[in-house]
């Protein structure tokens, strides 16, 4: 006697079926919460003030690129680690030397690409000397003689008279700076994992249901 048994639906089948439905659910999943947490990033870094420059810097790549897989992952980072986390940390900054950081005032201005001057790259651009005021209480300062420009700037001075011309303080100096603790990006990525497997389970479901 023989005996054939069948499985009607195909068992095989449904399971390759579900399968595919988990690789797509995963992967649909890693990648809303990959750019929901890239977007909180960048919300939080401009709406700290920080810039929109420096918000575009949180990059998001998902793996594997080319298909679906249980294995999926989004992975969120910034091309600029360091002045992220130095406003995610709240960190100590000290001078590399031990001795003066170098505060810019506004009279200062910036170098070219928006970043903070050196007093080197400031007198070398003024072509005027700094000179060292010490003070007991307060930060001491490196100040000059010039006068202010329209802008606020202090520029060397064309009079003959000397009319105008004042003693300008362009650097505050300090032996450290408590930086402000400006982010909390553990909070969004704490957020964004929570959510994945809620994420997960309705999109298996929906592509279940689609199928």
């Amino acid at each position: 006697m023989k005996m054939k048994i069948s499985f009607d639906p195909d068992i095989v089948a449904l399971m390759q079926a579900e399968i595919a439905a988990g690789e797509k659910a995963v992967s649909a999943a890693m990648r809303s919460a990959g750019t929901s947490l890239k977007s909180a990033w960048r919300a939080q870094i401009t709406g700290a003030g920080l810039g929109i420059r420096l918000g575009n810097s949180i990059r998001l790549a998902t793996y594997p690129k080319a298909k679906d897989s249980l294995n999926a992952a989004a992975l969120v980072w910034s091309n600029a680690p360091v002045i992220i986390g130095a406003h995610d940390t709240g960190p100590l900054i000290r001078s590399r030397d031990g001795f003066w950081l170098a505060i810019p005032t506004p009279a200062a201005g910036k170098i070219s690409k928006g970043g903070r001057i050196t007093p080197g790259e400031w007198e070398r651009r003024s072509g005027l000397r700094l000179v060292f005021i010490y003070r007991r209480r307060g930060p001491s300062l490196l100040v000059a003689e010039g006068r202010l420009n329209s802008k606020g700037r202090a520029v060397a001075s064309k009079s003959k008279t000397g009319r105008g011309v004042a003693t300008v303080p362009i650097f505050l100096l300090v032996p450290q700076v408590k930086l402000r603790k400006r982010l909390d990006l553990a909070r969004d990525a704490e957020r964004a994992v929570d959510g994945v497997p809620g994420m997960i389970v309705a999109e298996w479901v929906q592509s279940t249901t689609i199928t």
